[in-house]
């Protein structure tokens, strides 16, 4: 049961995997005119409230921001500083991450500067949605389903605040060189192409031209500079560090010898992976296999960190596609390394193309919440019902070739595997593979995987085994205590809505 109408919008409820074929054009902002800018291609302004000011702030509109800086964000709140100070208020937020630097923003939501998040929530920002507090319904996106719903017009910038390591005054910016180096701009991208007002705010303001220009100047209308735009070694995603749970480690292990026992591990595979602890330590076993063999993979799908980029200037990897950059070894691989490329959600994730890049890779290695008897996977929230992370690129990652969820058992006593997911991210039959601790399960409609593990000495088991497993462990766990009220709406690749997040009752 979802919802046919978001804050007074229409909206189409999830129809199946590729079944919703859109009809009409791209989306498209006002033509502009170089008459109206300055012929030097100087538009830099005196401060970011001015620029806000010159941008036509005021009540109502809809403000982006991104998120390459992580959890050293100081932009955004910069920019809602600005905004409650000049008196605005009913602000639809849009960025296209939020992370705990951003609880600042909890007191504009309680004022009314902000009236909702469409975007990822974590931490205070998820619970403050999820108690039913925030003014309007969130909406929550896949990376790529952001730039679909930017391009197709479901969701119409007005400004877009782009923080950026460095940047010429005529607007051209990028986050690899400079103080406050981020990575790649990809998630800005849409942003910068389709609001009406482009703003690029850097602390490090180069003579013309900036190179190299991961956001062109000709997409922007005003150009600030500031004392510190963001907090680089902020970025660092999960641990960065190989996990020592020796649980988790023998999760890690598992999913490397069924990619090995499979054949998905060859010469010219590719792969994506993620930066956690369990993630990076499938991608040591990767590479302990591929030295072995003697193999080497045509292209890894990033967020890239020191151990993707140890792999590539090892040899082992020919190319990283990389959408986000999770430390500091990532930065400089992606400045300095011609075989790190930067991309981004257009070319990587966004399902109203032309294809993207997900269905090219081979295997990726994502992680859930929950997951159910029939494959279905959560991420966006606990077993409680609290709404407390993003969806990411997770969504768009599913229609890769083989999907696999390496997830424990159980965490904190609550199995992982239940009847039915709290929340439904991701259709069961795009995921293929369950690794845990005490064994693997496999889609039955892969019948091809089923039948390459068969006498592989492998802990092949249904998915109905590990769930009564992890019962008779931490015995059947109590549903959350959920209303009626919907506090947020949960979008497909495809801008269809898959399903709603119910308000926590408390006591």
């Amino acid at each position: 049961m979802v919802p046919t109408e978001i804050n007074g919008n229409p909206a189409i409820p999830f129809q199946g995997v590729g079944k919703y074929i859109p009809e009409g054009n791209r989306y498209a902002p006002k033509t502009a005119s170089s008459a109206n800018f300055p012929l030097d291609g100087n538009k830099q302004v005196a401060s970011l409230k001015k620029a806000l000011q010159l941008a036509g702030l005021k009540d109502g509109l809809t403000i982006s921001t991104h998120h390459h800086f992580r959890d050293g964000d100081l932009l955004a709140n910069m920019v809602f500083d600005i905004v409650k100070e000049l008196g605005v208020k009913n602000i639809r937020w849009f960025p296209s991450a939020a992370f705990p630097c951003h609880t600042h923003l909890l007191k504009y939501l309680e004022d009314g500067t902000i009236s909702h998040i469409e975007g990822s929530m974590n931490g205070p920002l998820g619970r403050y949605c999820s108690e039913g507090k925030m003014g309007k319904m969130a909406v929550l996106r896949s990376h790529g389903g952001r730039y679909q719903a930017i391009q197709d017009g479901e969701v119409k910038i007005d400004i877009a605040v782009i923080g950026a390591a460095t940047a010429d005054s005529f607007g051209n910016a990028n986050g690899v060189n400079g103080h406050s180096v981020s990575g790649g701009l990809g998630f800005a991208l849409a942003d910068s192409e389709y609001a009406a007002k482009v703003i690029v705010v850097t602390d490090n303001m180069v003579p013309f031209p900036c190179i190299p220009w991961q956001i062109q100047g000709n997409h922007v209308d005003y150009t600030v500079v500031v004392d510190k735009v963001g907090i680089p070694e902020k970025i660092v995603s999960g641990t960065t560090a190989i996990t020592k749970s020796p649980d988790r480690l023998l999760i890690a292990e598992l999913t490397a010898k069924f990619c090995e026992l499979t054949g998905i591990i060859r010469e010219g595979f590719s792969f994506q992976a993620g930066a956690g602890g369990t993630a990076l330590s499938i991608g040591i076993y990767f590479a302990e296999i591929m030295r072995r063999k003697g193999i080497k993979a045509r292209f890894a799908r990033g967020g890239s960190n020191k151990y993707l980029v140890e792999m590539l200037e090892e040899g082992l990897i020919e190319y990283i596609l990389d959408g986000q950059t999770f430390d500091l070894d990532g930065v400089r691989s992606l400045r300095d390394n011609p075989h790190h490329v930067s991309s981004s959600p257009f070319t990587s994730y966004n399902y109203h193309g032309k294809g993207n890049f997900a269905g090219m890779v081979d295997v990726v290695i994502l992680g859930a919440t929950e997951v159910d008897v029939n494959f279905n996977a959560n991420v966006v929230t606990h077993s409680d019902g609290y709404l407390l992370h993003g969806i990411g690129g997770w969504q768009n990652c599913l229609f890769s070739k083989t999907v696999i969820l390496p997830i424990p058992l159980f965490r904190d006593r609550f199995p992982v595997i239940m009847d039915e997911v709290t929340t439904l991210c991701g259709p069961g039959e795009l995921i293929d593979v369950i690794v845990t601790e005490r064994g693997i399960a496999i889609n039955p409609l892969r019948k091809d995987l089923i039948e390459k593990v068969k006498g592989s000495g492998l802990p092949i088991k249904t998915i109905q085994d590990l769930k009564d497993e992890a019962e008779r462990i931490c015995g059947k766990p109590e549903k959350p205590r959920l209303g009626e009220k919907i506090v947020a709406a949960i979008k497909w690749v495809d801008g269809t809505v898959i399903d709603v997040v119910r308000e926590v009752l408390i006591d």
